[in-house]
């Protein structure tokens, strides 16, 4: 069964654009790669190893557990790094990708046995005649090949346009797989229960609809929904000790947020909002309503974020338990505290760093070596691994 999630928050916090912060420089930097780069944080000196660069627009990485590397790149390359090298040639095997707009390859994510069976998941951006939308494929993986690649998943309906994908996965220790699907632009869509767009899905992992799925044989819902009234969730993690799913998404301008994921429950968008219109103009007057589910914490001024993790390493004991959510539009690392209480979580932005790298954050994941590692979303991209200074 599910793990319960244990706490329910009632707290908003604003995240102005004056949280604290280590100073930002103006100026990207594109560093060579296997060189090494002290940035200086609130409590530790970090030392950024580009491992490899060159890349075109990395969305995701996988560490495999032979000590083998997996990246995507978005156009629809799927790349392997290998003692540290980034090797020339792809994996064969992918299916058609159509890399339009925000769309192309997207996430990965490995079965929770694939020592044993090698199942690799990849979502993915796909156009028929129908309209272009996201889907979600698993494939044995042996030696740089893909083999009995097989679709799961793909949402439906399909529409034009090449936005808000979302595409994050993540298994929990339920072995459920999770996937964030944006609204595709259409932010009505996200409250509309009978379409995919706007929400999470959970399955099991052949694709499978789980029993227990909280809009099972709903005739007006789809059953692969799990929560609905998502905008854009760009980031997808595991709390490490209660195995729930947590999420970052995008708001508008403004309004972006870190979300509990649990069952059943209606995360707002459009009808509640931080944020506002890109064109300066309201999308509503809440910022909450009976039987929406508020966010942990909001971004206001939006940073755009993207990957997240909870750290559990021992190299900075002082951001242990925290999360680490990478941004595009700011181009930082928003370092934030989680703490329980009897009224649930309270979540505080401590800190933002890595602005002098002036690079877009794509992906952050925790090493198996304990180490953050970082994708910067730049054409050509990086792949950075953050340890301590000497």
């Amino acid at each position: 069964m599910p793990l319960k999630p244990r706490y329910r928050s009632k707290r908003i916090f604003f995240v102005l654009a004056c949280s604290l912060s280590v100073a930002v420089l103006a100026g990207a930097v594109l560093f060579d790669t296997k060189k090494t780069v002290r940035i200086d944080t609130q409590h530790y000196s970090l030392s950024l190893e580009i491992v490899a660069d060159n890349l075109a627009h990395p969305w995701s990485i996988a560490f495999l557990p032979d000590g083998e590397v997996l990246v995507t790149e978005r156009p629809g390359r799927l790349r392997r790094l290998v003692d540290d090298e980034l090797l020339s040639e792809p994996v064969t095997g992918l299916p058609d990708v159509t890399a339009s707009g925000q769309g192309g390859l997207l996430d990965l994510a490995l079965h929770p046995e694939f020592a044993d069976n090698r199942l690799l998941y990849f979502s993915y951006s796909d156009q028929t005649s129908a309209g272009m939308t996201t889907r979600v494929a698993r494939a044995r993986y042996e030696s740089g090949q893909l083999q009995e690649v097989e679709p799961i998943f793909e949402a439906l309906p399909r529409s034009s346009g090449g936005r808000h994908f979302a595409g994050r996965m993540v298994f929990d220790p339920d072995g459920y797989l999770y996937i964030s699907v944006g609204d595709r632009g259409e932010m009505e869509r996200a409250q509309n229960p009978s379409d995919h767009a706007g929400s999470i899905i959970r399955l099991n992992d052949d694709g499978s609809v789980p029993e227990n799925n909280p809009f099972v044989d709903q005739s007006q819902v789809r059953d692969e929904i799990f929560t609905w009234g998502n905008r854009n969730p760009q980031g997808l993690t595991v709390h490490p000790q209660t195995g729930e799913v947590w999420s970052n998404e995008h708001g508008p301008r403004g309004g972006d947020e870190i979300n509990l994921i649990r069952s059943g429950l209606n995360y707002g968008w459009p009808e509640v909002t931080h944020g506002i219109n890109y064109t300066g103009f309201s999308i509503t007057p809440h910022t909450e309503l009976p039987g929406m589910e508020s966010p942990l914490l909001h971004w206001t001024p939006s940073i755009a974020p993207s990957g997240i993790v909870f750290y559990t390493g021992s190299d900075f004991p002082l951001w242990q338990g925290q999360i680490f959510s990478g941004a595009l539009r700011d181009k930082l690392i928003s370092r934030v505290s989680v703490k329980e209480t009897d009224e649930g979580y309270l979540l505080q932005e401590e800190e933002r760093f890595l602005q002098e790298f002036g690079q877009r954050i794509r992906d952050i994941r925790q090493g198996p070596d304990g180490y953050l590692w970082l994708l910067t979303d730049e054409n050509p991209g990086q792949i950075v691994r953050i340890k301590p200074a000497q």
